[in-house]
């Protein structure tokens, strides 16, 4: 394997490297070393970790740096072998896209020039300090807006420090450092926080939560898997992330929704649902077990109409509605009071539409259900037994 030598990027990286680095600094893929070397240099940064996958770089290192006490070489497949938190992280990764038939790690970033680097990014924050920089340079052969959405997406905060060209490209200096929302979440015990999801409103992150959990039967500190939701900077809507909060709230009480855990000004955090999503498991599940979990649906819905609460989106529930050991319904952002709250007529006309229900057997209930509020429950009855001899 080649050793990158200093070129262009290297010494633009360089200028912010002796600008910026400070406390104890990680320099990833250190090649020749020259960031590892400019940074002891710097009298605020107390110790230099040089990092390589490369034997051959690392022994050569090691050789250059002599007597130099500050800086400590380390072979590692990027974080593999380390276990520190650093003030600052050095980061120079190779960007071009691949060639075909050409192989050069220190050169291609992966098929598209950015797999390298956002696997980088999925990882990082583990090891840097909540006040901690990252020093990022990468090219506009890697796709710059892919970047920035690579970083986004794992709630960290960006800054352009320099733009260069050069022969065919242009290169880019990146000051990054965590979001405010990521450090709120990281000191409140989650870790391991990776994007997973978005809908038109909301992003959806997932992490590993090692708090004290206080359930009502047990004490544990094992680490639970987490969802974190957030607005959607695109989006448009008001106030809907506050308002699935207080939702939550009310209907958790009456076992529906995931369970919220806790929240802040603008996001919240609920155990995570591993589970089918409802279309997936009406196609692939037994009849018994189908039969079962939509009578739990309409139980759920049945209480939405009681509580006068209409969900929304319950006429096509398809990401809305996940299966685990019983069904679980997501995304309350637009819950809201009514007097005519259309929960289960909803569902009934999903089952309608997707041929799990026929429409002529199911609209003289539909039309009563509207009609007699009093008789809801035992109209629910009628709906359950529909369901169990239809299936």
């Amino acid at each position: 394997m080649d050793i990158y030598e200093p070129r262009e990027d290297s010494y633009l990286l360089q200028k912010y490297v002796q600008k910026y680095a400070l406390g104890r600094v990680l320099d990833l893929g250190t090649g020749s070393g020259i960031q590892a070397l400019t940074a002891a240099k710097n009298l605020k940064v107390k110790e230099v970790v040089a990092v390589d996958i490369n034997e051959q770089a690392i022994s050569e290192l090691k050789i250059k740096i002599k007597l130099q006490k500050k800086i400590k070489p380390k072979l590692s497949d990027l974080f593999s072998n380390l276990n520190h938190k650093f003030d600052t992280i050095i980061f120079n990764p190779p960007y071009l896209p691949q060639d075909k038939g050409i192989e050069d790690p220190a050169l291609y970033g992966g098929k598209h020039g950015y797999e390298l680097s956002e696997k980088f990014f999925n990882q990082v924050s583990e090891f840097l300090t909540p006040a901690g920089k990252i020093l990022f340079l990468f090219s506009s052969l890697t796709n710059q807006k892919k970047i920035d959405k690579i970083i986004e997406n794992n709630l960290l905060n960006f800054k352009q420090l320099a733009k260069q060209h050069i022969h065919f490209e242009d290169l880019f200096v990146y000051l990054i450092e965590k979001s405010n929302l990521r450090k709120e979440l990281e000191q409140k015990g989650i870790t391991e926080i990776n994007y997973l999801t978005h809908g038109k409103r909301g992003n959806i992150f997932v992490g590993k939560w090692n708090k004290n959990i206080v359930d009502k039967k047990l004490l544990t500190t094992n680490n639970i898997k987490v969802a974190i939701k957030t607005k959607r900077k695109e989006s448009q809507a008001v106030e809907r992330i506050k308002n699935e909060i207080k939702w939550l709230k009310i209907l958790n009480k009456k076992q529906i929704g995931p369970k919220l855990l806790f929240y802040g000004e603008n996001y919240f955090v609920y155990e995570f649902v591993e589970g089918t999503f409802i279309l997936d498991y009406l196609e692939k599940e037994n009849k018994e077990k189908i039969k079962k979990m939509l009578v739990n649906v309409l139980e759920q819905c049945f209480l939405l109409d009681k509580l006068k609460v209409n969900k929304e989106e319950m006429h096509r529930p398809l990401k809305h509605i996940l299966v685990a050991k019983k069904p679980i319904m997501l995304d309350f952002e637009r819950c809201h009071h009514t007097e005519k709250p259309q929960n289960l007529t909803q569902f009934i006309e999903f089952l309608v539409r997707y041929k799990f229900l026929q429409h002529k057997t199911v609209l003289p209930l539909l039309k009563e259900y509207k009609k007699n509020i009093k008789q809801k429950r035992i109209l629910i009855v009628n709906f359950e037994k529909l369901i169990q001899n239809s299936l």
